[in-house]
């Protein structure tokens, strides 16, 4: 079990963006598999002997939605790195290639390869657990660092040295889920989710969360999950109604706008009793009648950024952004890579993972907040504590955040949604 500490801002509620679900979805065409929203075209191949950086991250697939703020945040982390003075007096140079999701696995196969030639040291990605789950092998059997600023699969835990990430797994996430949902006086819960990965690792945190409280899963429970790939779900949604729950909690990409409606169709009134998390948790504002969703909640991990790092990420990105998720998690596993290499004084990935947890707090030091600030601590031979924008403790044992925040959001009448509370969870 974890403990948690919530964080509220009273009056003061500050709205999301719009996480724009409806711009890709997994059966999308698929893009070339290398794509650079740097200053890096896509034919550019790093040069000279700096520290070189990929991303794995969705441009296409359902996922793209969180691509640029992803993109945004680690070229955000290379502009500030290099404005600092680089790492070991050199500018790091980045290689962005896309991930897309599940669906499209061999897009995110060819994309390693890439970044591989390319001689990177450490890989910021995927934000799907089952794309990391197919590629992090091949990463790590290259001596390369992998680190997601998204992935919550328990799967993922300790899985690989070469391994690490800072969004917290599903234990924290599904922990909080569970305690809301009991919190508001559910007892009987369906669950719609997909069997993927994510989905049911989720589920399955979210079910040993609540039994001991005294509810259950009347529908959802392991053979109960719905294919990704399917596009119709009026037999999901009348076997999870049959079932006679008193809430819902649906674990879904895009086929969240699928869902509502059937849920709607069916007769499903009570939209307070919905329940989402980060796969799902988004604005559809331009997909839903008004009202439709309003008094549904949903789960973020991450701090919610403040208006200052919204405007930084803002201004490396190639148009405004209308989602800002895992973007401070892209930012931060940039960072942290940078000053690994920094503190070991090597580019190459073994010297990066032998690092990483050190320059997060691992080991104690002392905090500091900014790369320029931090490298100044490591070039005078201190041991330093990151502290991240995202707000995630040092990494531990298995390479994953020690405590993280997740985000509590609430939707309005017109199906966007608001940041209600943060609870921090500590494993």
């Amino acid at each position: 079990m974890a403990r948690w500490n919530t964080i509220a801002r009273g009056a003061t509620v500050v709205a999301v963006g719009a996480l724009a679900l409806a711009a890709c979805s997994s059966s999308s065409d698929p893009q070339p598999a290398s794509s650079n929203t740097g200053s890096m075209a896509p034919s550019d191949a790093p040069t000279g002997d700096g520290l070189v950086v990929g991303s794995l991250l969705p441009i296409t697939g359902s996922l793209a939605y969180l691509g640029p703020p992803e993109i945004a945040g680690v070229d955000l982390a290379i502009e500030e790195i290099n404005k600092a003075g680089g790492v070991m007096g050199k500018d790091v140079s980045v290689v962005h290639t896309d991930s897309s999701d599940a669906d499209h696995p061999e897009i995110a196969a060819t994309s390693v390869d890439k970044m591989i030639g390319d001689g990177v040291a450490a890989v910021v990605g995927a934000a799907s657990s089952t794309v990391s789950l197919n590629v992090v092998d091949t990463i790590a059997k290259n001596n390369t660092v992998m680190i997601s600023p998204a992935n919550t699969s328990t799967a993922l835990s300790g899985y690989s040295p070469f391994y690490f990430r800072v969004a917290p797994p599903d234990t924290v996430q599904g922990n909080v889920l569970g305690n809301l949902i009991v919190a508001d006086g559910h007892k009987k819960v369906g669950v719609l989710v997909f069997n993927e990965d994510y989905g049911t690792s989720l589920r399955n945190v979210i079910q040993e969360t609540i039994e001991p409280q005294g509810a259950e899963i009347v529908y959802g429970v392991s053979g109960d999950e719905f294919d990704p790939k399917a596009s119709n779900f009026a037999s999901d949604v009348q076997a999870v109604i049959a079932a006679k729950p008193d809430s819902i909690v649906i674990i879904a990409f895009d086929q969240t706008k699928q869902i509502i409606p059937e849920l709607v169709s069916a007769g499903w009134t009570d939209m307070s009793a919905i329940y989402m998390t980060d796969g799902n948790t988004a604005d559809y504002s331009a997909d839903f009648p008004a009202g439709t969703l309003e008094g549904a909640q949903g789960t973020i991990p991450g701090a919610f950024p403040d208006d200052a790092f919204k405007e930084r990420l803002n201004s490396v990105a190639p148009a405004p952004l209308d989602s800002f998720a895992y973007g401070p998690e892209s930012y931060d596993a940039t960072i942290l890579v940078a000053l690994a290499a920094e503190k070991g004084q090597g580019t190459d990935g073994k010297t990066v993972q032998e690092n990483l947890a050190a320059v997060s707090g691992s080991t104690g030091g002392t905090e500091c907040t900014t790369y320029a600030d931090c490298l100044a601590l490591v070039q005078a031979g201190d041991e330093i504590n990151y502290r991240t924008v995202a707000g995630s403790g040092p990494i531990n044992e298995s390479n994953d955040p020690s405590s993280a925040f997740i985000g509590i959001y609430k939707y309005l009448n017109d199906n966007t949604v608001e940041w209600q509370s943060a609870q921090e969870g500590k494993a």
